[in-house]
């Protein structure tokens, strides 16, 4: 798939079908991530792959319902079930004293989006759908997965082949209202 292609059709899928995923395709969605710029080439992400079913449907469990989705007319987290039912799910973490703060800025965030879109875009390269998720109970996930307290859980993963194939692009605000030339609000 082409470059262009993939970033413009790449969607979020939360929908899977029950259908395997190959280690050999994980592996190179992996390797993506890995292949990301970071600060100092410090590389502070690090990945853990689930595949088993009751661990999958625990982390389901620990994604906020009424904290963050209820306001936004949502009676569930629209990715909980795909965590559940995706055959495979990634947890995206970090060592944050394995990249840069400078002025209040914490780079491991930076580092670990610049991995998890390469990520998500090998996904779909693949012919595979995944989604980010990122409202959920770190420090279960964490005590449920044995990370240690100086590592933060960046992101949820599930991966698998889609349900559904989504056609329609999602609506993104056209370039004149976002880009700026040479000043704040200059056009």
């Amino acid at each position: 798939m082409e470059l262009f292609e993939a970033i413009k059709t790449r969607r979020s899928i939360r929908r899977f079908s029950d259908r395997d995923v190959d280690d050999e395709k994980i592996r190179m969605i992996l390797d993506a991530a890995r292949m990301a710029p970071s600060w100092a080439n410090l590389q502070c992400w690090r990945f853990i792959v689930i595949k088993d079913i009751q661990k999958r449907q625990t982390i389901s469990e620990l994604t906020y319902v009424e904290s963050f989705f209820a306001p936004l007319g949502y009676k569930v987290n629209p990715a909980k079930k795909g965590i559940a039912e995706a055959p495979v799910l990634i947890v995206a973490c970090a060592l944050p004293s394995d990249s840069g703060s400078l002025w209040g800025q914490n780079y491991y965030l930076t580092d670990m989006g610049i991995a998890c879109q390469n990520l998500m875009l090998a996904a779909h390269g693949l012919g595979l759908g995944t989604v980010f998720v990122g409202v959920f109970d770190e420090e279960q996930i964490k005590e449920l997965l044995s990370i240690p307290e100086n590592v933060r859980v960046v992101g949820l993963f599930p991966i698998g082949y889609p349900l559904e194939e989504k056609k329609e692009p999602p609506k993104r605000k056209p370039l004149d209202e976002i880009v700026f030339n040479e000043n704040w609000g200059s056009v």
